[in-house]
């Protein structure tokens, strides 16, 4: 019976490493290649992308709770009191991580795991002219578009015959709904593995391994099983583009930038002008 339970600890570890070296091969290239349109059966919720154009999808950091030894959790304490570590999760629209950086203490600032993300050398990459949603935790700079802070936020506060009365107000709430995919696909990731939903007894660079071969068969799901009953979206891929000819490099720094403001108030106010002229 021994050597039984060794043998499968000995198959699962294999495998994991397996579904890691997969994403490094797999996921981090693919976004380099294509990326997807999100066509949604719902009209719903195809209006909340409608908006946002060269939006790559959304961003946001999540704790999973992890086993550290003693001396380590003080670090890996967050602000709600338990043991995790923060982990970076960015998707695109049809659901589908696009990038994930697990590993940070769970006391480490959102905004500092993004800047880390920027500067790895197989990090994040935000092309120049593109962006995505952030919530109003992280600053609002190129490439990362963020609410307005102090106005109504979330898609249910103007629910209920709740309508938008400035054009910060309804930016904030069409923002919402759209960055939600975000906060949809941690909440599948987490209802599918339960092994993400309480800490193991793995060494803590194998949970962060877990973490991440859990989000890639993620996707593997999302490609494969188009049908699979946790959301309707249906992907399909669009032409393939050469990074090096359609894009003028990438982002690398988080300076908040008059310009950058300018341009969210421009389509802001755009975006409320089209609505109450509808």
């Amino acid at each position: 019976m021994k050597k039984c339970g060794a043998d499968e600890a000995f198959i699962s570890d294999h495998l994991l490493h397996k579904c890691v070296n997969l994403y490094w091969i797999i996921g981090n290239t693919s976004f380099h290649k294509y990326s997807f349109s999100c066509f949604c059966e719902d009209i719903l919720i195809y209006s909340r992308w409608k908006w946002f154009k060269n939006c790559l999808g959304a961003l946001h950091g999540t704790y999973i709770s992890v086993r550290v030894p003693v001396s380590d959790k003080p670090r890996y304490r967050n602000w709600k009191g338990h043991i995790a570590t923060n982990v970076l999760g960015v998707c695109s629209q049809d659901m589908q991580f696009i990038y994930v950086l697990p590993g940070w203490e769970g006391s480490t600032p959102d905004s500092r795991v993004l800047r880390d993300a920027l500067r790895r050398i197989n990090g994040l990459n935000v092309p120049n002219g593109y962006y995505y949603f952030v919530d109003a935790g992280y600053t609002n700079c190129n490439g990362f578009l963020a609410p307005y802070r102090g106005q109504r936020y979330h898609f249910s506060e103007c629910a209920h015959g709740r309508h938008p009365n400035t054009h910060e107000e309804f930016f904030n709430t069409n923002h919402s709904a759209a960055r939600n995919v975000i906060e949809r696909c941690f909440g599948v990731l987490r209802n599918r593995w339960e092994i993400l939903r309480s800490p193991s007894f793995y060494p803590i660079k194998t949970q962060n391994r877990i973490i991440m071969a859990c989000c890639l068969l993620h996707n593997f799901i999302r490609r494969k099983m188009s049908n699979y009953p946790y959301d309707n979206v249906v992907n399909e891929p669009l032409e393939e583009f050469n990074q090096a000819e359609e894009y003028s490099g990438s982002i690398s720094t988080i300076e908040p930038t008059d310009e950058w403001s300018e341009w969210r108030n421009h389509l802001a106010e755009q975006m409320y002008n089209e609505w109450i002229n509808r």
